[in-house]
């Protein structure tokens, strides 16, 4: 009877022992991804912190914070808006049609003006190059016609805060307000002072492709971000310093195997601590300034 209970309870207890031993295992794998997330992370924030410390007190920093760089859209819709779809449709895809003469006469320079004693003199595009960095299509269809144009000013915000600048203000047939285009020409970009991190290294750093957007009161911003088809998306953290505001982007949840080799551009906000104000947005991976970019292009500072 004695040797029958001990068979007996052994029978029992194996099912119970298997279950902890598995529960064990996964506790193992758990923790081991948890460390590699950790170590990854922390290369991430490594990176981050040595391209924060590169641009500071750099003659790279010192020439972008003398510089003008727009980081809104430089083309900016008539104050009305559209009129119609067709209208929104046009401009998007960049359906114009002249008819009307636009001024030859040279530019020559213009002012950016920030408002609070700083200026910077640079050089003017031409009406008919203005005119032909957003008139890049012919075809048939809805079309929008430009009668004229006249130079102006707009603001717009830049590196250094918004700035006051010259302006080519398009007459548009149908509109009372006009389609305007910068003019003054965004400063030479500075050499970045620390290179690209290498291919796979820094913890799985990806690219922050470009700004998308500022919020009014600075304390977040909108950037488009990459990542593939075999993860959860975009993730992007944020290093801030008294000069810069580093992203290190990354990607959540991915997962190995056979995967296609396509990247997505996919919107992400980021909240900050302080306002950005005149602080240079850089990206960890590539170590240079984050440009802003509409959906389908880089703004004219990075071409």
């Amino acid at each position: 009877m004695h040797t029958y209970a001990k068979r007996l309870a052994s029978l029992l207890l194996a099912p119970l022992l298997s279950t902890f031993l598995l529960v064990g295992c996964g506790n193992d794998q758990s923790a081991d991804e948890d460390h590699a997330k950790s170590q990854s992370l922390r290369e991430q924030e490594e990176r981050a912190r040595q391209v924060a410390d590169a641009w500071k007190g750099s003659t790279a920093a010192a020439a972008w914070n003398r510089g003008y760089y727009p980081m809104a859209n430089v083309i900016q819709k008539p104050e009305s808006g559209w009129r119609s779809t067709a209208d929104k449709r046009a401009y998007e895809t960049e359906n114009f049609v002249l008819r009307g003469n636009l001024p030859t006469t040279a530019t020559g320079h213009g002012k950016a003006d920030w408002g609070n004693g700083n200026t910077l003199t640079r050089p003017l595009w031409g009406a008919k190059k203005a005119y032909q960095s957003f008139a890049r299509n012919r075809s048939e269809g809805a079309r929008l016609t430009v009668t004229g144009a006249r130079l102006g000013t707009t603001t717009i915000m830049t590196s250094r805060g918004r700035a006051s600048v010259p302006a080519w203000l398009f007459t548009l047939e149908g509109y009372d307000t006009p389609l305007k285009r910068v003019a003054v020409t965004p400063s030479k970009l500075p050499s970045s002072p620390i290179g690209q991190a290498p291919q796979g290294a820094a913890g799985g750093l990806r690219h922050v492709a470009r700004l998308v957007g500022t919020a009014m009161d600075g304390r977040s911003i909108t950037v488009k971000a990459t990542h593939g088809a075999c993860d959860d998306g975009p993730v992007v953290k944020v290093l801030e310093t008294g000069e810069s505001v580093v992203l290190y982007a990354s990607v959540a949840g991915a997962r190995s195997g056979a995967c296609s080799s396509e990247m997505t551009e996919q919107s992400v906000k980021v909240p900050l601590r302080k306002p950005l104000g005149d602080r240079i947005l850089l990206d960890a991976l590539s170590g240079r300034p984050v440009p802003y970019g509409e959906p389908d292009g880089l703004s004219p500072s990075w071409t």
